[in-house]
């Protein structure tokens, strides 16, 4: 199955390892996962830069993306037979 990541980026659902909220303050943690990222040219920016509220890491890339975190959880629990929404 596919989640859907902003714009025009769709991954498979199995391949997404973590999906971590940066809206707010972001720790060191978060920062230097995107700075390596960067530097091994695995970071994909979706949509406006400033505009992330998300960190989609999968097995071979980052993406920073502007659907909240909480989306994403809901769009992934609902395609692995969660359920019912959040």
């Amino acid at each position: 199955m596919f989640i859907h990541l902003g714009e025009d980026y769709t991954i498979f659902l199995d391949k997404v390892i973590a999906v971590i909220n940066i809206e707010g303050p972001l720790d060191r943690s978060v920062k230097d996962i995107i700075d390596l990222a960067q530097v091994e040219k695995k970071l994909v920016r979706i949509g406006d830069q400033g505009r992330e509220k998300s960190l989609v890491i999968t097995d071979d890339q980052v993406y920073l993306s502007p659907i909240s975190s909480l989306t994403l959880f809901r769009r992934g629990h609902n395609l692995a037979g969660g359920g019912h929404s959040i």
